[in-house]
């Protein structure tokens, strides 16, 4: 899941928490919505994560081993 799935669960728990005002028998619609935001910020850290990893390990080169030798003129 990328980021913006991530942030349309986010957004689609914060409808269903604070702006829908339904009442579903055997269902609790607000705890719903807050599921819903906990996994889309979960997903968020997660994939933050997965990305910042992916980008420090870009950047970071082997060092090169330079062995310089030096021979007498004998």
């Amino acid at each position: 899941m990328g980021i913006g799935g991530c942030i349309i669960l986010f957004a689609l728990g914060a409808i269903l928490t604070f702006a829908v005002d339904w009442h579903l028998s055997g269902v609790n619609v607000d705890v719903v919505g807050i599921v819903l935001m906990v996994a889309g910020l979960l997903g968020l850290v997660v994939y933050a994560r997965a990305m910042r990893r992916r980008l420090v390990s870009a950047r970071t080169v082997d060092p090169v081993v330079e062995e310089r030798r030096y021979y007498d003129g004998a």
